[in-house]
Parts: C-alpha cells; structure tokens; sequence
C-alpha cells in the first residue's frame, strides 16, 4: 500500500465530514514515507477502504471511506488494534459515528483538544508589549532559540514538547511555511517567545505559541498573539484557527480574550 492510498481514503473522507481523519504529523510522516508503527488496512478488490495508522509513539488514527461506511469495517479495525494491545486512539472532530464506536468498545475521553475560530471583522487592536521586551520576525539564526523555548514550554506536552531542530526544519520546509508569518519575542538579548503563525486552503492559524516559562504571566503571550493576528489580518485572512488542549485554562483565558470561540474538537480515547 501506498501513501497515494491512504492519502485517497484520508481526502474522501475530509471532503464528506469537514474534518481531517489525519493530522499534521501523521500527514508528513506519510510524505516521507517513514516506517509506520501501525498500518492496517481493509480492503475493496484492489481498493483500499478503511485504514489506521500510527507513527512512532503516536495515537492511532483510523479512517474509513464514506462509500464503504456502516459496513463495520472501523469495528473490525478498531478490535485487530484493540488484540494487538493498542489503546489510545484520536477522533479528529470526534464525529457522532466516531462517539458510538468508541463507545461499543469501552473506550473513554481522556484528552480534549479544542479547535477555536475567530473570525476577523476589523483590524485587531495593536499589541501591547511587556517593557523590556521586542518582538520581531524570524531569522535563520533563531532555530535552535525557539526550539529551546518551544522545549520549555511545552515540557508536559506530549505531541509539541517532542519538537527537534529537524521536526522544526521539516515543518519550515512545507509549503505554507513563511518566515514572515513567525515572531520571536526578545529580551536582553534572548529569545524568550514564538508565535508561529500558518495559512493553508484561505484560513489562517495560530499555529503555536509558546513562552518561556519564566516570564509566563507578564502578557508575553497575549502580545505575540496580538502580533500574529494584525500579521494576518495584513495579509488579507479574516478567519484564524488554532488549537488548544481543553484543560489548559491560561491560555483559554488569553484566545477567550481575543474573541476566540469553540469551533470543534479532537478527543483522545483510551481504554
């Protein structure tokens, strides 16, 4: 099987739910053709019509094509998973059908990952930045800077606090990547903050934020949101999206701030 398969299986079912069946780390492993830990397939004659898949440590992420649905083949694919000992799974939108399957095998909601919109009517107001502090935009130099902050920040999070020199260098290689669209925030002559900002298919996103944990608390983060918003904004995008764990409550408080609302949501079960 090939990417092309499951990149025809993934784009099917997109188109019918609005939603992704795979994310953006599942999308570029596949690009690259790296050795997946998981690959299931069910097949149609030659046609491949339901998948899981799963790199490195990741969840597995199951798909099945809408002309193939209600036949139980994510059942069946989800039990093979279950016998051979995986145990977390992601629903990307957590889709009715994906709740009832979860459900019938004992699965539980273990983590919830938010997806807020903002949706720009007028320009965001100028940003207000900590004394002390510059925020300017990015330079070839401020890699291994922002990844030692990214590290900092995101020390508790399993997908984002992994982030290396080269998974940042696969990610500024992709098509959306503009140098532009990335902020660093300065101190005394160190990088203490990012905002990453990303535009793919006419939406704009708040691709990551991070802050160095010492200076959390001072509206760094706020700033560099703000930042990042006017950058869209002059660039003509009037929808912003981004992602957010759902108990992280700071920085709800911040994008809630914002004007920021629910749009939709991943859920991670486990058994």
């Amino acid at each position: 099987m090939t990417a092309t398969d499951l990149a025809r299986v993934a784009d099917a079912a997109a188109a019918r739910d609005g939603v992704a069946p795979f994310n953006e780390a599942s999308r570029l492993a596949m690009a690259e053709q790296r050795e997946p830990r998981v690959l299931a397939t069910r097949t149609d004659g030659d046609a491949v019509v339901a998948a899981a898949y799963a790199v490195d440590d990741a969840p597995v992420e199951l798909v099945v094509h809408p002309d193939h649905r209600r036949r139980g083949l994510g059942r069946d694919l989800l039990d093979a998973l279950l016998a051979d000992g995986e145990a977390r799974f992601w629903a990307h939108g957590d889709l009715p059908a994906a709740q009832a399957l979860a459900a019938s095998a004992g699965l539980r909601a273990e983590r919830t990952l938010l997806v807020l919109r903002l949706e720009l009517t007028e320009a965001p107001a100028p940003e207000r930045v900590p004394a002390g502090v510059t925020i300017r935009t990015f330079g070839p130099d401020d890699v291994d800077a922002v990844v030692a902050v990214n590290a900092r920040a995101f020390a508790a999070h399993p997908e984002q606090g992994a982030m290396d020199r080269a998974d940042f260098e696969r990610r500024a290689a992709s098509d959306w990547f503009d140098p532009e669209g990335l902020f660093v925030a300065e101190a005394d002559g160190r990088v203490i903050g990012f905002h990453w900002t990303k535009v793919e298919d006419g939406v704009g996103e708040v691709y990551v934020v991070g802050v160095d944990p010492d200076r959390h608390g001072g509206g760094l983060g706020t700033a560099l949101t703000a930042r990042g918003l006017r950058h869209l904004w002059e660039s003509g995008l009037r929808v912003v999206d981004l992602y957010v764990e759902g108990d992280n409550a700071p920085a709800l408080a911040v994008y809630r701030r914002l004007g920021f609302v629910t749009h939709a949501k991943d859920v991670l079960y486990t058994r």
